[in-house]
């Protein structure tokens, strides 16, 4: 009877270890430094298109601007270009500009 016991306790311990998930740990992705141009893009383009009717289509074009033009964003929410030509200078491919 013992044997049987001990042999039905092996095999069950077996059973329950091949369902358990077999974890790694990874470590977390190290957060953008808050000088880096991503950062500094996300913060200017969320002011310039904090009044825009589609401000997540006005977030992605003006990130890509911004990076473009290495973090000038002009001021306000719209309008003052001339503060930084290279961004006023992007067009899409209709002609018409591409940074909001």
């Amino acid at each position: 009877m013992k044997v049987v016991f001990a042999t039905l306790l092996l095999v069950s311990l077996l059973l329950s270890s091949s369902f358990l998930e077999i974890t790694t740990a990874y470590p977390a992705p190290a957060p953008a430094p808050i000088d880096s141009l991503e950062f500094v893009c996300v913060i200017k383009c969320n002011e310039r298109c904090s009044k825009a009717g589609e401000h997540k289509r006005c977030m992605e074009y003006c990130k890509i601007c911004c990076e473009d033009c290495n973090a000038c964003v002009p001021s306000g929410t719209s309008g003052n270009k001339l503060e930084c030509p290279c961004y006023a200078k992007k067009l899409n491919s209709k002609g018409g500009p591409k940074c909001p």
